[in-house]
């Protein structure tokens, strides 16, 4: 087997920072050294790697992303294919993505379906969450059969009626489920029939651009969900994980569950951190025309920068109530996908794409002052990884961790968007963060020992990439 020796970087985990050589022997990880030498003498490797000045860091983990992911009529553009190798280009060395059951459809179909796509299409190591569509006594005793399978989380819907949304019911019977078994219960907090009837009002008053459909999804449908998410799941004791939080009022009240000793936790994404409302409004462009702000249309949606959401998201990111930041990376082209809504904002896909740009984007929040080194690394790496049942071999950089390694230049520079100079390799015809610059560069990339992305650019292959048999959840009080 090779060895590899990163030589010179300063390590930084969760909880602190050192210069440290990080020695490999083929997929894993097998020592951290003093630099230079060992009580044995002096390192050699077969291959050595300069990281003098720059980063070393743990592979990201993104838990949340949905690849070839069918929504609306049409599916999300990236293939495992062209979306992990983005995420490769990025950083992020581990995906969870979702394995969908709509109503009518058979878990274990599904799960048969998803692994028949990720199987060889893969950039980097991928596990699965399950959503659970059509809750019923045939996928509550598939809960059990998955999680021998390493698929330990299952996805509820409080939101879109006639596709997803299980009632309160059915919620309660799949935390039972969950409860007895030790499985996390992630939950869509949004009052999908409220906001129906607001959809259906705000179309009939003529509101029918894009900036509509965040307003016709008020934060009052995010924090009434949440509530009852998180009772139901005192109720019935199970774990509870609430996705792609963006409003502030949602985030106080799974802080306060928190403080009251409750299993839940609250996930943001970089969207939720740095885009708004106010950029909706009004956007229009040369190449789009009024369909400009589509680009910015997810659920949950952008919330109004005047209000504050932004800044307390990033608070709560200091304060570990937001445990993770991923990305819920859902892309849609403009051309055929997003334009499905023009003149009817509830006719878009509903997602934005940013798998290759989380790890570069938090790190923003570095330089900006908002988080520590530390905190970065933890809520893009270390917590994801024991959030979702990887620790030890995900997320840390120790010995018998897979050698999943980062060397990321904190005095680099990344401009982000489509166009020369420009660092964008999903497969989408736009860039939800075009002409943002950040203060920080990936520069090396290293899935179990094998360097996937260097200096010269991308030169891992579409079938590194393998299953990843989770465990419980290793972050429950």
């Amino acid at each position: 087997m090779t060895t590899t020796l990163i030589t010179g970087g300063t390590v930084i985990s969760a909880t602190g920072s050192a210069l440290q050589d990080v020695l490999i022997d083929g997929e894993r990880i097998v020592a951290l050294l003093a630099p230079g030498t060992t009580p044995l003498g002096p390192v050699t490797a077969d291959v050595t790697i300069d990281a003098t000045g720059k980063y070393v860091i743990p592979g990201g983990v993104d838990g949340h992303t949905h690849m070839e992911m069918p929504f609306g009529g049409t599916q999300a553009s990236d293939t495992f294919e062209t979306g992990t190798r983005a995420a490769a280009w990025g950083g992020t060395t581990t995906i969870v993505d979702f394995v969908v059951q709509a109503h009518g459809q058979r878990v274990q179909d599904q799960v048969a379906l998803w692994h028949e796509k990720a199987s060889g299409n893969s950039a980097v190591d991928y596990a699965f969450h399950q959503i659970l569509g059509d809750v019923n006594d045939e996928s509550l005793k598939a809960m059990q059969e998955l999680i021998g399978e390493g698929i330990t989380s299952f996805k509820l819907f409080m939101a879109y009626p006639g596709v997803f949304l299980s009632s309160d019911g059915q919620i309660v019977q799949a935390m039972q489920a969950g409860a007895d078994l030790g499985a996390l219960i992630m939950m869509h907090a949004e009052n999908g029939s409220a906001i129906d009837v607001l959809v259906q009002q705000a179309l009939q008053r003529g509101e029918t651009g894009p900036y509509f459909h965040g307003t016709s999804r008020p934060w009052q449908t995010e924090q009434e969900a949440t509530h009852r998410a998180v009772m139901l799941a005192d109720l019935t004791g199970a774990p509870l994980y609430i996705v792609h939080v963006s409003a502030k009022q949602a985030l106080a009240r799974i802080a306060e569950a928190r403080n009251a000793g409750q299993n839940v936790f609250g996930e943001t994404c970089p969207q939720y951190l740095y885009l708004s409302l106010e950029e909706q409004l009004g956007a229009v462009s040369e190449e789009w025309g009024e369909l400009e702000g589509a680009k910015w249309v997810c659920s949950t949606p952008l919330r109004s920068r005047a209000e504050g959401h932004q800044d307390e998201l990033w608070k709560y990111i200091r304060t570990g109530d937001v445990t993770t930041v991923s990305t819920d990376h859902c892309p849609f082209c403009m051309k055929d996908q997003k334009e499905m809504g023009i003149g009817n904002f509830s006719k878009i896909p509903n997602g934005i794409g940013s798998v290759e740009h989380r790890m570069d984007l938090l790190f923003q929040g570095v330089k900006d002052g908002r988080i520590s080194k530390e905190r970065w690394v933890d809520v893009c790496c270390t917590t994801p990884a024991r959030m979702f049942g990887m620790y030890g071999r995900k997320g840390v950089i120790t010995p018998g961790a897979d050698a999943d390694i980062v060397i990321y230049d904190p005095d680099g520079h990344t401009s982000l968007g489509i166009g020369e100079g420009r660092e964008h390799h999903m497969n989408m015809d736009y860039s939800a963060w075009q002409g943002y610059e950040i203060d920080g560069h990936v520069d090396v990339v290293i899935s179990r020992g094998t360097v996937i992305k260097d200096e010269t650019g991308y030169i891992g292959g579409k079938s590194h990439g393998r299953f990843v048999k989770r465990e419980l959840s290793q972050n429950l009080i």
